[in-house]
């Protein structure tokens, strides 16, 4: 861990580096809310454009080298690249290392890492799939979770993605939309609710649906949020945003 005594007052407890697509708009505020005092977050974006595509993520891909590298000028203690979905159609280990090299030795963090060590954490096994995505991404990340050791008993999209307009659209969707979302996707047999997409505004609704389907709630942002306190050593709880940084 760096000095602290040359840290700024917003930021004794750690720094965190966010990489984020380019057109994602929800990230960083939630981010934000989630932050105790001490914790700074700063952000620089990999840019995507184009259609939805394999070439689409490795372009996001190759864009973090230089996005990590301007956050290793601000000496964050960790990086986190926030994006559910690049895991998928990259390289995780190759992005990691590009990471760790850019940005002078700050921690890496994958969302899709980070997914996966909240869904074990709360002791889930079968996921209830709620995503934005297109079946393109949807049947990948499907395959992702199982790979990964999970069951996806049901799986519901909103089918938006396919362009660049589409995939910014992503951050404008209603509480009321996804909150529908998830009432469609939950299944009985579920252990645990997985909402993906970083870009997804969904932060403000995991107390509510925690409290109704009585079961953990988990989204990409919480769990990468939760994923870099916790890399940064800080156990500190925080209400409000789901059991996973409450009680874990």
């Amino acid at each position: 861990m760096k000095n602290f005594l040359k840290r700024s007052p917003y930021s004794q407890k750690g720094r965190i580096g966010l990489i984020c697509p380019s057109t994602n708009t929800s990230i960083e505020p939630e981010f934000n809310m989630m932050a105790p005092n001490g914790i700074s977050t700063y952000v620089a974006r990999a840019f995507q454009d184009g259609p939805q595509a394999p070439a689409l993520y490795k372009q996001i891909a190759k864009n973090v080298a230089k996005a990590s590298r301007d956050l290793g000028s601000a000496q964050v203690d960790v990086i986190a690249f926030g994006c559910t979905s690049c895991s998928y159609f990259t390289s995780a280990d190759e992005t990691k290392k590009v990471m760790k090299e850019n940005a002078k030795g700050a921690t890496p963090i994958l969302t899709s890492d980070s997914v996966v060590k909240a869904i074990r954490t709360v002791g889930a096994k079968k996921i209830a799939l709620a995503t934005p995505r297109t079946e393109f991404v949807n049947k990948r990340e499907t395959e992702w979770l199982t790979e990964h050791g999970f069951e996806v008993v049901s799986v519901k999209g909103l089918q938006l993605g396919s362009t660049g307009a589409e995939r910014a659209s992503i951050g404008y969707v209603s509480p009321e939309t996804v909150n529908t979302l998830v009432m469609n996707t939950d299944k009985q047999e579920a252990d645990a609710i997985f909402i993906s997409c970083t870009n997804l505004p969904s932060l403000t609704l995991i107390h509510g649906l925690e409290k109704k389907f009585r079961k953990p709630v988990i989204t990409s942002n919480q769990a990468t949020f939760w994923n870099c306190l916790r890399t940064l050593g800080i156990d500190e709880k925080i209400c409000g945003y789901g059991i996973l940084l409450e009680n874990f």
